[in-house]
């Protein structure tokens, strides 16, 4: 039987996540899948260079954003054995847009699920669930940042209707 015949109506079976807001108590748990994201950005590009105090820099930027009123932290538990454990995260902001409509846009800072949870509609669904709290706060519209080497994520976002809007160009000094 195939997906389309299981769940007929374009239905697809709920991803083995749980999704909900970040608390103060998550950051621990978060602080890893962040850092593995940013390491794995540093594979695409060497100007990703992770630092060394990446750890204690990620720690203080979550507890920022879980204070701003601008931003989006949402969190995955997992199911089964992984019940009530962080196995992914979104983070995301809404920032002004002075000279263009709409005036505020949600941007996506990063998206991460362990392997595990991956290619079951999980990120689909933290990218749905992500771009309706964005809205909620007043972003217009949604952009993601990402490195233009990662090809999965290029496919990823493409493939929901993302398309290039601008471009960072950059070199050492």
């Amino acid at each position: 039987m195939t997906d389309a015949e299981a769940h007929p109506a374009g239905e697809r079976p709920s991803p083995p996540i749980r999704l909900r807001p970040a608390r103060s108590a998550d950051v621990a748990a978060v602080v890893p899948l962040l850092l593995r994201l940013k390491r794995l950005n540093e594979e695409f590009d060497p100007l990703l260079k992770v630092r060394d105090d990446a750890e204690s820099q990620a720690r203080e930027v979550l507890a920022a954003q879980l204070a701003d009123p601008k931003a989006v932290v949402l969190v995955a538990e997992g199911a089964g054995a992984d019940h009530d454990k962080v196995v992914g995260f979104v983070r995301a902001l809404v920032r002004e847009r002075p000279f263009y409509a709409p005036p505020s846009e949600g941007v996506i800072l990063d998206i991460y699920l362990l392997p595990l949870y991956r290619r079951h509609g999980a990120g689909e669904y933290l990218l749905r669930e992500v771009s309706a709290a964005l809205k909620a706060k007043g972003a217009g519209v949604v952009t993601a940042e990402f490195p233009s080497q990662n090809e999965i994520a290029v496919r990823f976002y493409a493939k929901r209707g993302f398309r290039p809007v601008t471009s960072i160009h950059a070199r050492p000094l």
